[in-house]
């Protein structure tokens, strides 16, 4: 009988410490993940179409054009 009665007793604190388990794994995933993604961000610059300008073929196919 005693275990039953420490079970109800202490089953508030055992959920607030899987819970804080819980987010600690979270956070450090979510952590590392954006480490990860940092490092590919900064490698490639987002370049954006000037949309008043119309489109031409020099423009698709000219390699070593900076714009």
């Amino acid at each position: 009988m005693g275990i039953h009665y420490d079970y109800k007793s202490t089953r508030g604190m055992k959920a607030m410490e899987k819970q804080a388990k819980r987010e600690k794994k979270l956070a450090e995933r979510k952590a590392k993940r954006l480490a990860k993604e940092g490092n590919k961000n900064d490698v490639q610059p987002n370049k954006q179409l000037d949309t008043t300008k119309p489109i031409t073929l020099e423009d698709l196919t000219n390699p070593n054009k900076d714009e």
